[in-house]
């Protein structure tokens, strides 16, 4: 190959990567655990000391009225 072709086909695939970003693909996360999957994980986490009773009856209270 000589330096033409080269040049080119390293141009070719810089273009083709630099459009790959250009998607109109949108990707969004969605908390897919149950309500009751989150209050237990809540409470473990106040029986195993990570939050206090105070933080814990807050994040209960948000969990909830989220999901009402």
């Amino acid at each position: 190959m000589n330096f033409r072709n080269i040049l080119s086909s390293s141009i070719l695939i810089l273009i083709s990567a630099s459009l790959t970003g250009c998607g109109g693909t949108k990707v969004t996360s969605t908390n897919e655990r149950s309500v009751g999957q989150q209050l237990t994980d809540l409470n473990d986490a106040r029986q195993q000391g990570i939050i206090d009773d105070k933080e814990y009856a807050r994040l209960k209270k948000a969990i909830i009225s989220k999901n009402d």
